[in-house]
């Protein structure tokens, strides 16, 4: 009789989970000090947006490529191993060389660089936890991965106040130079970011691919075997859909070109998603056409549109709740600081106590988020996984709309609890929703296509954000908060859509 897959033991779950702290040190000193170093070496706030692209973009072409692949691996590390170490040798790397970049065009390449580095550690995380929890202990395992993002969040937000506060490294520096409380800080990350990894690829074995097909027969018999088996998409509908797509970002594209003059030019990002959308499928129609469709890209075209109704509904959940994130990102620093402490000279002490000061804002909402991650299983069995992210996001919501009501910067940090608790909850929730509705043979790609609505917002937000800040704010970076407030409020309600049996 097949069994299925064996609990794992607190310590098990921790192990395995372990490396994803590494991952988020990494990630949180990207997010917090990425603006600062670009602003340092000559970047305009009205065009930080379309230089803060790269990480939607990397994450949009790497998750599902890294997804799909790592489904597909075995050998003597495994399944997912194999890329949490190339990803984090690559990302060490980059943390120690980003902080030191001679010129802007440096920074920017090293984002790109960092972020996909991230993504190919990251990406297999999520459907590791697939891979090696039964049903039962995956809301746990993804807890216990927000606990760990949480942890490593808090430290790496607030590395470079510490460096300036505790250890008297200088925050401050000649124009174009990145102070030495920043480099120390990716140095350390750097570091914490590769033994942190290693010791998951070190104390967790995975399960071999025949082992998981025999779980997965014992869990779910044939439920998943619809999905696993998809109906292929014809090559007309492919065609049809890359022709519309390819025209109405031709079009769009047009229409900024005619009006650049009262349009901001971040919105080509936005026709540019739709010509690339059209083009792909209209490559995956021809491949299909020529009888060639039994590769890794028309495998992953055909995964999109043929993903499970509970990932459908969740994307809207995702759209509207990472746009928020992505918002906060760009805008946190110049909105803080010319906001709430009155410069936008990056080499002002003025703006350097703001960054300090948004560091500590970002360790509060990651500190947070540690408390969250182990409430918000609780706050399921009162109410449930809907009504808990609904809830949840209403205070993030609430957190980011409040920035333009507060003058004093210490009060932010108030502000900042309630944003914990939302980033907790989406870092969790969805995944608790969505887990159970995917096939463990491609866990993998679809963890990675659900990414797409995760990074398609960001870049949308990249695209709109400046032409917002610039043409109607007038140049108040705060107010991008504050939409991104509105959109986060968006996704709660849009929660309330998804029909899973989990959800009930």
């Amino acid at each position: 009789m097949q069994q299925s897959k064996p609990q794992l033991s607190f310590w098990q779950i921790w192990n395995m989970c372990f490396g994803f702290m590494g991952i988020q040190f990494g990630f949180a000193l990207q997010n917090a000090n990425v603006s600062r170093i670009f602003e340092t070496l000559g970047a305009d706030y009205n065009n930080m947006a379309v230089l803060w692209v790269a990480a939607p973009i990397t994450g949009l072409i790497v998750q599902p490529i890294i997804g799909y692949m790592s489904d597909k691996t075995w050998n003597r590390l495994g399944r997912r191993r194999p890329y949490f170490l190339a990803g984090a040798i690559a990302a060490s790397l980059a943390l120690f060389v980003m902080p030191n970049s001679p010129a802007l065009w440096v920074a920017a390449g090293m984002l790109w660089v960092m972020d996909a580095s991230i993504n190919i550690s990251m990406e297999p995380f999520r459907a590791f936890v697939g891979d090696m929890l039964p049903e039962k202990q995956r809301a746990t395992g993804y807890a216990m991965q927000s606990f760990f993002i949480g942890v490593g969040a808090v430290v790496a937000s607030a590395l470079p106040w510490m460096m300036s506060n505790w250890f008297d490294i200088a925050n401050t520096a000649e124009a174009g130079v990145i102070p030495d409380s920043v480099k120390f800080s990716f140095y350390a990350g750097g570091t914490f970011f590769f033994l942190c990894v290693l010791w998951t690829i070190i104390s967790t074995k995975e399960y071999s691919p025949e082992q998981l097909d025999a779980f997965e027969k014992a869990e779910f018999g044939d439920a998943h075997e619809q999905t696993l088996h998809a109906n292929h998409r014809s090559a007309a509908s492919y065609l049809k859909g890359g022709a519309i797509f390819t025209l109405l970002g031709a079009i769009v594209a047009a229409v900024i070109a005619i009006n650049i003059d009262k349009l901001d030019k971040n919105l080509y990002i936005a026709a540019g998603m739709l010509l690339a959308f059209g083009i792909c499928q209209l490559v995956a129609g021809l491949l299909v056409k020529s009888g060639n469709s039994k590769n890794g890209f028309s495998e992953v075209m055909d995964d999109l549109f043929a993903m499970p109704q509970a990932m459908r509904q969740l994307a809207l959940v995702q759209f509207f709740s990472w746009f928020s994130f992505f918002a906060m990102w760009i805008y946190m620093t110049s909105g803080v600081a010319a906001h709430h402490f009155g410069s936008r000279d990056p080499s002002s002490a003025l703006y350097n106590q703001g960054a300090d000061w948004v560091g500590v804002l970002f360790s509060v909402y990651n500190g947070t988020s540690i408390l969250a991650a182990i409430l918000i299983p609780l706050m399921v069995k009162v109410f449930n996984l809907r009504m808990t992210h609904m809830f949840n996001l209403a205070l993030g919501g609430m957190g980011f709309i409040s920035f333009i009501f507060i003058d004093n910067p210490d009060y932010l940090a108030i502000s900042m609890v309630g944003v914990g608790f939302a980033w907790a909850s989406v870092l969790s929730v969805p995944y608790a929703l969505l887990s159970n509705a995917l096939p463990t043979q491609k866990l993998g790609v679809y963890m990675g296509i659900f990414n797409f609505f995760i990074v398609i917002p960001q870049i949308l937000a990249a695209s709109i954000l400046g032409f917002l800040v610039t043409k109607i704010f007038d140049n108040e970076p705060v107010y991008a908060l504050v939409v991104g407030g509105v959109s986060m409020l968006i996704g709660g309600l849009m929660t309330l859509r998804v029909k899973t049996p989990a959800a009930e």
